[in-house]
């Protein structure tokens, strides 16, 4: 897919702009062709070099903005208030 080529490789930052680490590959559903997770290296010369196996998954619900960057959301973003 294209549009997995294109995000494989962008830093991913929290709501604080904090660099969280690079995009090492995505999760998607295949039956409907949707992105489910992005998985998340840390980052550091020990991934560059294949030794680091520190991966975050970032489930998709929890983007912000997909741009230069990866923006995700505030903790404060994700509470849904059920009245």
């Amino acid at each position: 897919m294209r549009i997995v080529q294109e995000i494989v490789g962008k830093e991913v930052l929290d709501s604080s702009a904090v660099i969280i680490g690079k995009v090492k590959d995505v999760e998607v559903n295949l039956e409907t062709n949707e992105i489910q997770a992005f998985i998340v290296g840390k980052g550091g010369i020990s991934e560059g070099l294949g030794l680091s196996k520190g991966e975050t998954i970032v489930p998709y619900d929890m983007i912000n903005k997909i741009g230069d960057k990866i923006l995700l959301k505030s903790r404060e973003e994700d509470i849904s208030y059920d009245i």
